[in-house]
């Protein structure tokens, strides 16, 4: 099993990241904040105007450390990488099933499964534990409805079709989200998914959360030897990382959601940490960004038993655990990609 690889966020600004001998330093005005065992490090996350050196560039490519540049509000700039891993035969696969509409259609359709099964857990286990704090009677609705499409997942169904049952399970999830938040409602509530920009402290936080699943899932799978720019379930555009898109899927629920609620409903976030600015955009101050990345980083270091595996994992290495049943599915090894499915 892969020992888990910690990620260092670097979130405070005019930061300056370089290197001293196998040790990567953190400076702020030329004085070092912080020294990091490069062998420690599975990848390097820079918000805002965070920079590197030249040197610290080129070790981390050649470590295999992916260092990723985000805005301060969370929004991919760019990713800096080595040379690329893995065997060729294993991405030209993945470029020919790519191009097969039947075989895209599997993989969206287990990716798509997996991800509406887990909103279909979110949903009853808080009714399960906050059953007089919630809209109990709108929520059962909303998993009945998520259990009938379920169903219609179980038969084969062109990708087309797939993104619009899971278009069709995301409103209904979302449609009774707001129930789920059961405390500080003034400050955070939700009525409508929002993304560029997030329009209110809930949507500001679910996209930055999407945003750190989004580095971490592209990691991994460079680390299997597949090309996060090719995808199944989303469309390729330039620049986008569809398969690394296809599978933070199944962990937006289970993982990134889960913590959203969970940081607001024990009031570890609070109103006051985030600012509307001109423009209508919501954003979150620098220190609920560290608050969030800590409580990131602890809830990855917990346990989970892995339904397909029957091992225990950390969660931190599902996203590992998945890319490489996704890379053993393309190579044949696998009859069917196994998405990760919460109980």
């Amino acid at each position: 099993m892969k020992r888990l690889l910690n990620t260092l966020f670097v979130t405070t600004q005019g930061a300056y990241l370089c290197h001293e001998g196998e040790s990567v330093l953190v400076k702020v005005e030329k004085e070092t904040r912080l020294r990091v065992p490069l062998h420690m490090l599975g990848g390097i996350v820079c918000f805002g105007q965070v920079a590197c050196s030249q040197p610290l560039m080129g070790l981390c490519g050649e470590r295999g450390v992916l260092i990723s540049f985000l805005t301060e509000h969370g929004r991919f700039l760019a990713r800096v990488q080595g040379p690329v891993s893995g065997n060729v035969l294993l991405r030209r696969e993945q470029y020919r099933q790519a191009e097969r509409p039947d075989a895209s259609a599997a993989i969206a359709r287990a990716v798509v499964l997996g991800k509406v099964a887990n909103c279909r857990t979110v949903l009853q286990r808080a009714t399960r534990d906050h059953a007089e704090k919630i809209g109990r009677d709108e929520i059962e609705v909303a998993t009945r409805r998520i259990g009938h499409l379920l169903k219609e997942l179980e038969e084969p169904l062109p990708v087309d079709t797939l993104r619009g049952k899971e278009g069709d399970a995301a409103n209904t999830y979302f449609g009774v989200f707001n129930h789920l938040i059961i405390a500080q409602k003034e400050a955070f509530f939700f009525h409508a998914r929002s993304r560029r920009p997030p329009l209110d402290n809930m949507n500001a936080l679910l996209s930055f959360l999407y945003t750190l699943l989004v580095h971490d899932a592209s990691a991994a799978l460079e680390s299997v030897g597949l090309d996060p720019q090719v995808g199944f379930l989303h469309v390729e555009r330039p620049g986008r990382p569809s398969l690394a898109l296809d599978l933070i899927e199944e962990f937006r629920p289970f993982l990134a959601d889960r913590l959203a609620l969970s940081l607001v409903n024990l009031r570890q976030l609070q109103g006051k940490d985030f600012e509307k600015t001109e423009s209508g955009a919501v954003t979150m101050s620098d220190a609920a960004r560290k608050e969030l990345l800590t409580a990131y980083q602890k809830r990855k270091q917990e346990e989970i038993q892995h339904p397909f595996l029957d091992e225990t994992v950390s969660i931190g290495l599902l996203f590992h655990v998945q890319a490489l049943l996704m890379a053993r599915h393309l190579r044949g090894d696998l009859d069917g990609y196994p998405p990760f499915i919460w109980k």
